[in-house]
């Protein structure tokens, strides 16, 4: 999931950075390079003709569109003010009149020819990539600066995609426009507009239409492309201005809303039930322009209303809030659909359609079945090993399909923590992690399910050691994943991108001592063996960094793969270090904890920007607090008053923003969801240890800005509210750009605002956003939309945590 370009990465929330930096860095910190779309190193092209070729972040190219009498087309956003364009034409031939096809070019197994009047081509089924079949035209005359209107109709045989591109004709194929437009069999106008970030006066256009099963006829007809147009401004569809958690507030939990207004002064609000009677009402309470919004908002609280009940809204003046529920048993369902994202995201197994219904159930990837080259024989990158390693299994990490130890090993260490905390915490309930209760293939084995899934995880942890009687036993590699950067969208059984294991680091070592060391001690009553083979991976990999404290992986290592460069690590010796410790009582462990320049620092083991990959050092910290071990009872007040510290920071910053959220105006970077999450897991902690309602409520307002309480109005959270996110950033979940295949499972939290504007769609789309204003619902804005399993774990154990609440956990 997120990963990091050397000093890049805004959500780390390195100490040494100003928020000035933090906000203004351009490497993104995850699955995508700033200047590589995912698909562009995979391609093959045809001898005579480019395939789609690379899509960078400059300013000011990205498509805005309108499919004609379609409505909204995927990849582009419907703009009723996008203005006609006046300019010469650039395409030649673009009705066919004359019968003939020239100057049009195809690719060699979809050559084409002049039907009724228009130019078609047969299709091959049977090809992996939509740029295995393209129908294309060179030498268009582009300017800087200047404003374009694509338009053409298409119609075809059956439906089918068309990834369509105004770009470069030579390396690095860098595009103008790229947007994918579902074309049916009745004909359809699409038009886009954009505006050319460069000089090119040999720029080519390409309708990309390789990918599908069965074969297909395209028929294109009246392609225009032509300056002067007036490009569309992109305005959010915000809904209605009063703004609610969107699926409800817990019974006895407060229960705030926002309204968005020009009016300073206090308006009369009124809830009603699912009826439409009034059962409450007051006034909104003026809180001025949010920051991060830049929103003049009012403030408005119902948490005296305790009645149960589906359907409640509340009214202020003409407009009404989205739908939501009162209740105890809000959170059961989220809790069990965020974990079962794991499941999805296995690699190296069938996911099966009991589990996971028809549309999500697909063949097993990576495991040496054609197309695939497998994860069970992997080399190394640039020859740098002379072994192989069998590292199958594991959960691809995120939009991609990489499997990377570091940001593998916070995932993993949320879901035990979330086990682990129903052993340790008054009123939290395990039954609904425990045998038979959640998605997993392994249902009836004796083991609480969630921890099946952990060691899906675990076991790819250990295997991706290296082996004894190498140099460098007991490291581990930092990651594996494709050569080149896949295809979107490509299932994992479809990929055929040779898989590569990349070097060592320090930083993946110590994620996993840290998460094999924690495991070790869940699993002991389950399977002792298991957790033996554990205690002594931690123990020797733990070694094993300590002799090498300093191999970093490369901040430029970002092809086909994240780089999650990580130039700090006494966070994770102090997380490895603080679980080895929980789990054996060990003096030298002890030590390395209590000796940490971090042991005591609220803030350097609590970021208030929320701890990540990056900075792990909270889930040692939260270990030590929660979890029985042999520190002494000083020594223990002092690590609970730490967490308690940190806590009452976050409350603070919780009660002076408009929307409750624990996250301040220089917070919204990549993955900023998972950062309000991680805070989240801060103040629970606290109040699991203190039962302070100040600390329960801070989550509750942070839930609620995850489901819709929120300066967009929407629900990050996929299938919960009824303004959802629905087009995260991911390989396979990838409806918006082909329809046969669905769109992210309910439980998916999407990455969130990120004011740094890392993909084109963000920088071209979202310029002058307010931080917490900077997200588009769009597959291709991997820097605001995507989804992994580093923010699903916090999401997992919140929802958790939620639940218990509802269910009578301690108040």
């Amino acid at each position: 999931m997120p990963w990091e370009l050397l000093g890049a990465l805004p959500h780390a929330q390195r100490p040494n950075r100003t928020p000035t930096e933090q906000r203004t860095t351009t490497a993104p910190p995850h699955a995508h390079p700033p200047s590589v779309p995912s698909k562009d190193r995979a391609v093959t092209q045809h001898p005579s003709h480019p395939p789609q070729g690379h899509r960078r972040a400059r300013r000011g190219k990205r498509l805005l569109g309108v499919a004609l009498g379609a409505g909204l087309i995927a990849g582009a956003i419907t703009l009723p003010n996008a203005g006609a364009a006046d300019g010469p034409e650039l395409i030649v031939n673009g009705d066919f009149a004359d019968g003939t096809t020239d100057p049009w070019w195809w690719t060699a197994d979809n050559p084409g020819e002049v039907v009724d009047g228009q130019l078609c081509a047969d299709i091959p089924g049977g090809t992996a990539n939509p740029w295995d079949a393209i129908i294309g035209q060179n030498d268009l005359a582009l300017t800087a600066g200047e404003s374009y209107e694509l338009s053409y109709t298409a119609t075809a045989t059956a439906a089918a995609s068309s990834r369509t591109a105004v770009q470069q004709a030579e390396e690095p194929y860098d595009t103008e426009l790229t947007t994918v437009d579902q074309i049916g069999t009745e004909p359809t106008t699409f038009t886009h507009v954009f505006t050319a970030g460069t000089d090119n006066d040999a720029a080519q256009l390409v309708f990309q239409v390789g990918g599908k099963a069965d074969p297909f006829t395209l028929c294109l007809d009246d392609i225009s492309l032509t300056g002067g147009a007036e490009p569309p401004v992109y305005e959010p569809d915000t809904g209605s201005p009063v703004r609610v958690n969107q699926v409800g507030y817990l019974t006895e939990g407060p229960k705030q809303g926002t309204f968005v207004t020009e009016s300073t002064d206090a308006q009369t609000w009124t809830l009603n039930d699912a009826s439409g009677a009034e059962v409450a009402t007051g006034e909104t309470t003026p809180l001025g322009v949010d920051p991060s919004s830049e929103q003049n908002v009012q403030g408005f609280d119902f948490s005296e209303v305790t009645t149960p009940g589906d359907g409640y809204t509340v009214t202020i003046g003409e407009e009404t809030s989205e739908p939501f529920a009162i209740g105890d048993d809000l959170y059961s369902t989220l809790r069990s659909d965020a974990l079962a994202y794991f499941y999805h995201n296995r690699s190296g197994i069938e996911i099966d359609a009991e589990l996971v219904g028809e549309e999500y159930a697909r063949p097993a990837g990576h495991v040496n079945v054609a197309p695939n080259q497998g994860d069970d024989g992997v080399t190394c990158w640039n020859d740098e090993c002379d072994y192989t390693l069998d590292a199958a299994g594991g959960w691809y990490d995120a939009g991609d399909h990489g499997k990377y130890v570091v940001n593998g090993g916070i995932s993993v260490a949320q879901l035990l923590s979330s086990y682990e905390r129903t052993l340790t915490t008054e009123g939290a309930n395990g039954e609904p992690l425990g045998d038979g209760a959640l998605a997993v293939p392994e249902q009836g084995n004796g083991v609480p399910d969630i921890l099946d899934e952990a060691r899906w995880q675990l076991d790819f942890l250990l295997s991706m050691r290296v082996p004894e009687g190498e140099e460098l036993a007991g490291m581990a590699h930092h990651k594996l994943h494709d050569a080149a950067w896949t295809a979107l969208p490509t299932l994992p059984h479809e990929d055929a991108q040779p898989r590569e294991l990349h070097p060592v680091s320090t930083a993946a070592t110590l994620n996993v001592a840290a998460a094999a060391a924690q495991g070790a001690r869940l699993f002991a009553e389950y399977d002792p063996e298991f957790a033996d083979e554990l205690l002594a991976a931690a123990e020797s990999s733990y070694a094993a960094a300590v002799a090498n404290p300093d191999l970093l992986a490369d901040p430029n290592d970002g092809i086909g793969g994240g780089a999650y460069s990580d130039a700090k690590l006494t966070d994770e010796f102090y997380w490895a270090a603080a679980e080895l410790f929980v789990t054996t009582g060990d003096d030298t462990y002890k030590e390395a904890v209590l000796g940490s320049e971090l042991h005591g620092d609220a803030e350097g083991v609590f970021p208030p920007g929320g701890f990540s990959w990056g900075e792990t050092a909270a889930l040692g910290g939260l270990s030590l607090a929660t979890v029985p071990n042999a520190l002494s009872e000083t020594e223990l007040a002092e690590v609970r008053a730490t967490v308690a510290e940190a806590a009452d920071g976050l409350v603070e910053l919780a009660g002076g923003e408009a929307y409750g959220v624990p996250l301040g105006v220089d917070g919204y970077v990549w993955g900023s969801n998972s950062q309000v999450l991680n805070n989240m897991v801060v103040l629970a902690t606290a109040h699991d240890l203190t039962g302070e309602t100040a600390y329960r409520d801070a989550v509750l307002t942070g839930l609620d800005y995850l489901l819709g309480r929120n300066p967009l109005n929407l629900s990050y959270v996929t299938g919960y509210g009824e303004r959802d996110a629905h087009n995260q950033h991911h390989r396979f979940w990838a409806n918006q750009l082909d329809p046969s295949l669905p769109n992210p499972a309910a439980g998916s939290v999407a990455g969130g605002p990120n004011s740094a504007l890392q993909d084109p769609v963000a920088e071209d789309l979202l310029q002058g956003c307010a931080p917490a204003m900077c997200y588009i619902d769009d597959i291709e804005s991997y820097s605001t939309n995507e989804i992994t399993i580093n923010w699903n774990a916090p999401l997992a154990w919140i929802a958790s945590y939620a639940d218990d609440l509802g269910g009578g956990a301690a108040e």
